[in-house]
């Protein structure tokens, strides 16, 4: 009955600031606080308020919402010390030259190996050397005068 009252006097008085604010010449923003103002009585209509209320004001609930705020914490607290723990089972192989704090995606795969083909033409010349590659970007250099 007191959050029925609430809600009415709120949208009295936001019905009150929207026809100060339509006096004004306002109108755009006299019609949105008329807007926000109707939404207490309408949940207060509808019987929103009454079961917010009947919920909020129960111990049975707010003991409820306690174990789920539990639960939580045990979950997030058993992945952060499977996370960091020092005995993990499952730990996956050093591979050689990757980063000691990364791990790596796939354990089991292999090291790619760095050829000196170009996929594309695999079949065709091999690859220049790597002077040749450098005489590209000397002739763009080049160009713009630098």
């Amino acid at each position: 009955m007191l959050a029925e009252t609430i809600c009415c006097a709120v949208s009295a008085a936001g019905l009150g600031i929207a026809a100060v604010t339509a006096y004004r010449k306002r109108f755009l923003a006299a019609t949105r606080i008329t807007a926000y103002s109707l939404v207490p009585v309408g949940l207060v209509l509808t019987g929103m308020v009454e079961w917010v209320s009947g919920m909020v004001f129960e111990p049975t609930v707010w003991i409820g919402f306690g174990l789920l705020g539990l639960a939580w914490v045990l979950f997030m607290t058993t992945r952060a010390v499977e996370r960091r723990g020092p005995g993990r089972a499952g730990k996956a192989p050093k591979v050689a030259g990757a980063d000691p704090g990364r791990e790596a995606v796939a354990p089991d795969a292999s090291v790619p190996s760095l050829g000196t083909g170009d996929r594309r033409n695999a079949g065709s010349a091999p690859a220049a050397a790597p002077e040749d590659d450098f005489s590209d970007i000397e002739a763009i250099l080049k160009k713009h005068g630098i």
